[in-house]
C-alpha cells in the first residue's frame, strides 16, 4: 500500500523539479541566499517559541492609590513584565472639604505556574521611587490577585482572596504539537516574503521582455521575406 503512495509522490516531485527547473536557474543566487536565511531565522524563532516557558496562570494587579501621576512597573523574577501609568483625580470627603487624590488600576500580568518573586516599583512625578516585594505560589491555570496600596512615600502590597481555576482549554503536552502550525505558518510566511521581494524586482523587466518580443519576431518574419 505505501511503496506505490511513495513512488507516485518521487514522480510528482520529479515531474514538478523538470517544469519549474529552468525557472529556478533563472534566480539569482543573492535571492536563494536570502530565502536561506529566511528560512533558517523562521526556524529558530519558531524552536524559541516552542522551547519557551507556558504561560498558563495569571497574576492579577488590583493597584489603589492617591497619587496625582505615577508609572507602575511590574517585575517577576527580576523581568519587567508591565509598564503603565497611574493618573488619580481630585475627590471630595464628605462632600465639602478635605479634598483627596484617588486612583486606581487593575492589570492581569500572566505568569508560568510555580514559585515566582513579584516587585512593585512606582515612579513618582516628583523623582522618587517606591518598591515592596512579595512570594507568591501560583498553580497552573489559576489567577492570584494582587492588592497595592500606594501613598506618597509608601507602597504595601497583599495576595486578596484565594487562587480562582482560569476557563481555558487544557494545554497539549506535546510542545511539537502546540507549536506545529506556528512553526510552518512562520516558514512559509517567510518563504513568501521572500518570493514576494524578488518577484516585485524582477517580474516587470521580465514582463517588459515579454511585451517586447512579438515586435521583434515580427520583424524578423519581414526581413526573411
Amino acid at each position: 500500500m505505501y511503496p506505490p503512495s511513495i513512488e507516485t509522490l518521487r514522480t510528482s516531485l520529479a515531474r514538478a523539479w523538470r517544469k519549474y527547473r529552468p525557472m529556478a536557474a533563472r534566480v539569482p543566487a543573492k535571492a536563494w541566499v536570502v530565502l536561506g536565511l529566511s528560512f533558517v531565522a523562521a526556524v529558530l524563532m519558531a524552536l524559541h517559541t516552542a522551547l519557551a516557558p507556558i504561560k498558563n496562570a495569571n497574576l492579577h494587579i488590583k493597584v489603589q492609590h492617591s497619587l496625582r501621576s505615577a508609572q507602575l512597573s511590574v517585575w517577576v523574577d527580576g523581568k519587567q513584565e508591565y509598564s503603565g501609568k497611574l493618573t488619580g483625580s481630585m475627590r471630595k470627603k464628605f462632600g465639602i472639604f478635605n479634598d483627596t487624590v484617588q486612583g486606581s488600576l487593575s492589570q492581569v500580568v500572566p505568569v508560568t505556574a510555580g514559585t515566582h518573586a513579584i516587585r512593585i516599583q512606582i515612579y513618582t512625578d516628583d523623582g522618587s521611587v517606591q518598591q515592596e516585594s512579595i512570594t507568591g505560589d501560583f498553580a497552573a491555570k489559576s489567577e492570584r490577585n494582587l492588592m497595592v496600596t500606594a501613598r506618597r512615600g509608601d507602597v504595601s502590597l497583599n495576595w486578596q482572596g484565594v487562587s480562582t481555576a482560569l476557563a481555558s482549554e487544557p494545554v497539549p503536552d506535546n510542545w511539537i504539537s502546540r507549536y506545529a502550525n506556528t512553526l510552518f505558518l512562520t516558514i512559509a510566511g517567510s518563504i513568501i516574503s521572500a518570493l514576494t521581494g524578488f518577484a516585485v524586482k524582477e517580474v516587470p523587466g521580465y514582463i517588459k521582455s515579454r511585451v517586447q518580443e512579438p515586435p521583434a519576431k515580427a520583424e524578423s518574419a519581414g526581413a526573411g521575406r
